[in-house]
């Protein structure tokens, strides 16, 4: 397999977990340049690839002007700042790996799909839950007829209660018109991974939810704006101090505490929470994006899918239940269940990972998804398809997205909406 060349579009935490795979193939992928506005992850992303000085970019437009010098870019930006590069980039003939969503809203999905198929380009969204060793078995045990034919299947997210605190309430993915819409924003890929397994359209769509609890008039009596001088903080699940400084001084700076600040040391991580946002009480923020969600769907041939998203949880891996006409299967990430409805036994399936040590290290993000899209797409840029199959192109992407878009206007709206 050739050597493909990257270009990072966005050095910030997805951009510098995808760009890994470089490390630990070598043989395979070289990051070559990059474009990111902010020094410190600008100059970490130069130093940890000796990228050429000539490579290197404050502003992707910049970059886009140059002739093309590589296979591929990686466009992690800020969700709102996808459509554009993809179009720039496209039409240089640049193959994309796109991190979810595609963008905030239909018409940029929409130019997106329609700037990589006219520039003939492979395009892979990020929709990671395609490429975990557990969906590869699962889809595997299902295409295999063991169940009969899926009737429902059941998908149960977990955000977990401090991940809902640091993305969704504090952080960069706390507020609709900075960002997206919660669903949109964290589980584009849970209605995507639902319309794989069901292999057909999905025809009509309907959700409810809210934000239930991280509003100012939950706020505890007495508590302050901020968890270093708040009375309240010893007795509060969400305290800043637990889900950082807690971790820092257990020398754990990695996700999430190397979101909040470039200084990865216990002193660097206290300013932080003494000081930035991510130090803020919970009902104390501009938070405006739903801490529970659910939605129903209907697909072709009469089958049906419900999807609960909930903050209130340990941050623990997604939960199914499949149901066939034969049997049906349950999974949480790592094994599989079978009920076989002709002889009425359980069966546990392990989805064993193809490199344990892989999915563990540095690219195990996604129970193994961050590697094995990675895998997949560089494998498909050097043309090596046979091993490097793109599980979810442009137009596949755009449907899930679309579907998204329809369960929101059903959610503001109280009704039922057709696709």
């Amino acid at each position: 397999m050739s050597l493909v060349k990257l270009i990072i579009i966005g050095a910030g935490s997805r951009g510098t977990r995808y760009s890994a795979y470089t490390s630990v193939h070598p043989e395979q992928a070289q990051v070559v340049g990059v474009a990111e506005p902010r020094e410190f992850y600008r100059n970490k992303m130069v130093s940890d690839y000796n990228i050429p000085s000539e490579n290197v970019f404050m502003d992707w437009k910049e970059l886009a002007e140059r002739e093309k010098f590589a296979d591929a870019v990686i466009i992690a930006t800020q969700d709102t700042m996808h459509a554009d590069p993809v179009v720039a980039f496209a039409k240089k003939g640049y193959h994309i790996l796109l991190e979810k969503p595609m963008a905030t809203n239909e018409q940029d999905c929409r130019r997106i799909a329609k700037a990589a198929a006219e520039n003939k380009i492979i395009l892979s969204v990020c929709h990671v839950m395609r490429y975990t060793p557990f969906t590869i078995k699962l889809k595997e045990i299902i295409d295999s007829g063991l169940i009969g034919d899926i009737v429902n299947i059941q998908l149960l997210e977990p955000v977990g209660y401090w991940h809902q605190a640091h993305s969704y309430v504090r952080g960069n993915w706390r507020n609709e018109s900075e960002s997206a819409p919660m669903l949109l924003a964290k589980s584009c890929h849970d209605l995507d991974w639902l319309r794989y397994f069901m292999g057909r359209p999905c025809i009509k769509i309907s959700s409810f939810g809210s934000l239930r609890h991280f509003r100012k008039e939950e706020k505890p009596q007495g508590a302050g704006s901020r968890c270093m001088d708040c009375s309240c903080e010893p007795q509060c699940p969400y305290s800043a101090k637990k889900i950082y400084i807690d971790r820092a001084e257990n020398d754990n700076f990695g996700w999430p505490n190397d979101v909040l600040t470039s200084d990865l040391t216990l002193k660097g991580v206290t300013e932080a929470v003494e000081t930035g946002p991510y130090g803020r009480c919970v009902y104390e923020c501009d938070n405006d994006v739903v801490d529970h969600q659910v939605v129903n769907m209907l697909f072709e041939d009469g089958k049906t899918a419900s999807f609960t998203m909930t903050a209130f949880s340990e941050h623990i891996s997604r939960k199914c239940y499949i149901f066939g006409t034969r049997g049906s299967l349950r999974g949480d990430g790592k094994t599989i269940e079978h009920f076989d409805f002709l002889t009425d036994k359980h069966q546990v399936i392990d989805s064993k990972t193809p490199d344990g040590s892989i999915v563990g290290g540095i690219m195990g993000g996604h129970g193994g998804g961050d590697y094995g899209i990675m895998k997949n797409f560089v494998a498909s840029v050097a043309g090596d398809n046979g091993s490097g199959c793109i599980r979810s192109g442009p137009q596949e992407s755009l449907e899930a997205h679309l579907m998204v878009f329809a369960a929101e206007k059903a959610r503001h709206q109280g009704t039922v909406v057709e696709l």
